[in-house]
């Protein structure tokens, strides 16, 4: 403390004298209060404090409040696009290398209207890259134990390697047999006339070699397991075994499927596919 120099000096520093004494007696411990333990200053204390003597408050800061959510959105990397309707099971028979599906769905196991579009591997998953094609299969449904006559298409997972047709190649990356032996005449279940059903195919590698023209009938399982099952020219009506589409469409297909990511077709029944 210092003295003031001054009667005016004097004068004005004993209103601060005064206030600071009213506020230490209010400060310390009662009469009788020997052995209460020293407690910190209360945060109102010390700026009441520091307000009159215009020294700096030694109480801690009250604690910050916790961040508020922001609502930005997660970093984590999204789930794989999976194949649509297709369950583990099937999706085990695509073989590791293959990045092309031409997916056939029918509505039932003994139903002949399906479902046609066709998808790539990605980064991201599947991607739909072309359809839904309106489609038929055979008269009978589907099966996973295909017969020569049965008129049922086969259920499962088969490469597309090969085509061919009465007209010629409209485009396509696969081999293309073009000739008169996709010739066709007579009428469907349904009396439909079958001409024009070959005008383009693509060979679904069921019971068949691959890398020979659809109209070879090399039959590796046996003629009783049927073979020369295709995706060709829609007729409208249902197959004896195999999958169509519009002609509009077979020309896109064609033009789409590339040997260079393996292509193959799943195919069955709903049902079948999703197990």
């Amino acid at each position: 403390m210092f003295l003031p120099k001054s009667r005016t000096s004097l004068a004005l520093g004993l209103p601060v004298l005064t206030l600071t004494a009213v506020l230490l007696a209010a400060c310390a411990p009662p009469a009788g209060g020997a052995g209460v333990p020293d407690r910190p200053a209360r945060a109102a204390d010390s700026r009441a404090a520091a307000a009159v003597t215009g020294e700096p408050s030694t109480a801690a800061p009250a604690p910050r409040p916790l961040p508020a959510v922001t609502g930005e959105p997660s970093t984590a990397a999204p789930a794989p696009r999976p194949l649509p309707g297709v369950g583990p099971r099937m999706l085990a028979e695509i073989p590791e290398g293959t990045r092309q599906v031409l997916l056939a769905s029918g509505e039932d196991r003994d139903g002949n209207r399906a479902t046609v579009s066709l998808y790539e591997l990605t980064d991201g998953g599947w991607e739909w890259t072309a359809g839904p094609w309106d489609a038929h299969n055979a008269l009978r449904g589907w099966t996973f134990d295909h017969r020569q006559g049965d008129l049922r298409s086969p259920i499962g997972v088969y490469g597309l390697s090969d085509a061919g047709g009465l007209l010629p190649d409209p485009g396509t990356q696969l081999p293309y047999d073009h000739g008169p032996g996709f010739s066709i005449s007579g009428t469907g279940s349904r009396g439909e006339p079958l001409e024009g059903s070959f005008d383009y195919v693509v060979a679904i590698n069921y019971n068949r070699q691959p890398g020979r023209t659809p109209l070879d009938w090399t039959r590796p399982l046996g003629a009783g397991k049927g073979g020369g099952i295709w995706v060709h020219v829609d007729h409208g009506g249902p197959t004896q075994g195999c999958v169509s589409i519009s002609e509009r469409h077979m020309r896109e297909l064609l033009r789409a499927l590339d040997p260079e990511l393996d292509p193959v077709i799943v195919m069955g029944d709903a049902a079948a596919l999703a197990a």
